[in-house]
């Protein structure tokens, strides 16, 4: 988890929200080649055959029923990576984050990356502060071993 935080951070002179306007699938190409040394399988556009599919679902013989797209996946470790920008916050995509890898088969961390600057708010601030209370709470029991908020 560390290497990934380590992407962004050396990142930030390009993706950096207080400097830059990106969207999720900009800042997803700066830092794609350094994830995919990592061992990730990262998105390369929005045709299907771009995508990163993760399995949810099987039905008969093993055949995937369901899946759901990710930004980058490693498969190995269990990691899904989902980027986002401006809808984060205001769409709550990062409640579908978190639903879609509890619902993925191999995904044991979650690691969704928000902006820090995002029309005079901090989406990071906000998205840190949700996960806090879900926990601190202990109300609901999530599937995944961990989750890693990264600002940008």
């Amino acid at each position: 988890m560390v290497q990934i935080a380590n992407i962004f951070e050396t990142s930030t002179e390009h993706i950096a929200s207080q400097n830059h306007n990106l969207s999720s699938n900009e800042v997803l190409s700066k830092i794609s080649m350094r994830l995919q040394t990592l061992g990730f399988e990262v998105e390369s556009g929005k045709k299907a055959d771009n995508k990163i599919s993760v399995p949810v679902l099987f039905g008969k013989n093993g055949a995937i029923f369901k899946s759901f797209d990710a930004d980058a996946f490693h498969k190995e470790l269990g990691i899904v990576l989902e980027v986002e920008a401006g809808r984060a916050v205001a769409n709550n995509q990062f409640l579908k984050d978190l639903f879609q890898a509890c619902m993925m088969q191999e995904v044991q961390t979650l690691c969704v990356a928000v902006r820090k600057n995002y029309r005079g708010g901090n989406d990071f601030d906000t998205v840190c502060k949700f996960f806090e209370t879900l926990y601190a709470s202990n109300r609901l029991s999530l599937p995944l071993k961990e989750i890693l908020i990264i600002g940008y």
